[in-house]
């Protein structure tokens, strides 16, 4: 099966340049970058892609058991990566694909120069000393509705996951794309997301790294960016003035010159 088509992937923005690939998070598709996509597009080519199982991927790829774990969803990333024959790109991951973006410059080291983690979270359970802004019972519950009535809990969560309640459609935006996911598909995925434990994974980390966060995040508190860039040695980490788990979405000026500061400056 062609890895192009699998995952859909897209290569859009200049013909010269550091390759960026953008790297969309649970219930996403690669759509939640179209508002970046056209600001970093000037100076660098732009890998767009799917993972098996959202948007336009083929979904007769789908298999549970590799993606039951992160390690999955990196091996996507990797597989990209090696069809384009991408050389020092730049992996900017959202939420959850901060970590497989972690997995995944660790899997090849080559291909993956440098790292954008926005609104990144190793742990969403809190554990002795570590907040990660969810009790397990918070998690149980979450997943127990999800589970339950996916739908149902989509129109519930995905306004508060967006934040900016004074512009809904952000909200309903959101809420369109967890319900377009394959319910089936969307339960193992969040499965992978809400329980997973990246904490060690970042002491992997050797390549420049940027961290994104925003002032208020119900989903990765700030303690979690901190966290995030005290184990990721020599790490930036950015505060945007921004509202909620999407910035790419809610703030994409600020998101992009962010991302187009770090490249221009610290990616080396």
């Amino acid at each position: 099966m062609s890895i192009l088509r699998r995952n859909n992937v897209r290569v859009t923005g200049a013909t010269t340049g550091r390759p960026v690939v953008l790297v969309h998070g649970f219930g996403c598709d690669q759509n939640m970058w179209r508002l970046v996509e056209p600001l970093l597009a000037e100076d660098h080519p732009l890998v767009l892609f799917d993972y098996v199982g959202a948007g336009r991927s083929d979904l007769s790829a789908w298999q549970e058991d590799r993606y039951s774990s992160l390690d999955g969803y990196a091996r996507d990333l990797v597989e990209v990566c090696e069809e384009l024959d991408l050389r020092d790109a730049v992996v900017v991951g959202h939420s959850v694909s901060a970590m497989t973006g972690v997995l995944a410059a660790a899997a090849a080291p080559g291909r993956i120069g440098a790292l954008v983690m926005v609104c990144p979270s190793p742990r969403y359970i809190d554990e002795d000393d570590y907040r990660g802004g969810f009790s397990a019972e918070d998690i149980d519950e979450l997943l127990e509705s999800l589970e339950s009535n996916y739908l149902g809990w989509s129109a519930a969560m995905a306004p508060v996951i967006m934040g900016n309640p004074d512009r809904p459609e952000l909200g309903e935006e959101l809420t369109n794309s967890f319900c377009a996911t394959d319910p089936d598909i969307a339960r193992v995925f969040a499965r992978t997301t809400f329980l997973s434990d990246s904490r060690k994974d970042l002491e992997t980390v050797t390549v420049p790294t940027l961290i994104l966060e925003c002032e208020q995040d119900v989903i990765a508190p700030r303690e979690v960016g901190a966290y995030v860039h005290a184990a990721v040695q020599g790490s930036e980490l950015v505060t945007l003035d921004a509202v909620g788990h999407c910035p790419q979405l809610s703030a994409p000026e600020a998101t992009a010159s962010a991302i187009r500061s770090f490249l221009s400056s610290g990616a080396r």
